[in-house]
């Protein structure tokens, strides 16, 4: 994992999605304009917090997230995505 010099503040996190889906479980290619947006991402840095909300997530982190959650971003060529903590269902 190359260093990354985004840093989120207060409670945002910045999540590098991991890819989509390219085959089906039977073997069929899925063509990329039908393929689903991933929900499942690698914690690439984090925010300290707020005074009253504690960060749960650190770097490293394997996540769950909402379909629609956070911004997108590209940096340094690599697709990323920053999200408020909240947006966070699940650490896997």
């Amino acid at each position: 994992m190359a260093k990354i010099t985004i840093k989120p503040l207060g409670n945002r996190v910045l999540v590098e999605p991991m890819k989509a889906e390219q085959k089906t479980a039977g073997g069929l290619i899925i063509p990329d304009t039908a393929q689903e947006k991933p929900q499942k991402g690698t914690v690439i840095a984090a925010g300290k917090g707020k005074k009253d909300e504690e960060m749960e997530v650190k770097v490293g982190d394997i996540i769950l997230y909402g379909k629609y959650a956070g911004t997108e971003l590209k940096y340094e060529g690599k697709d990323y995505l920053i999200m408020a903590q909240s947006d966070i269902l699940a650490i896997l």
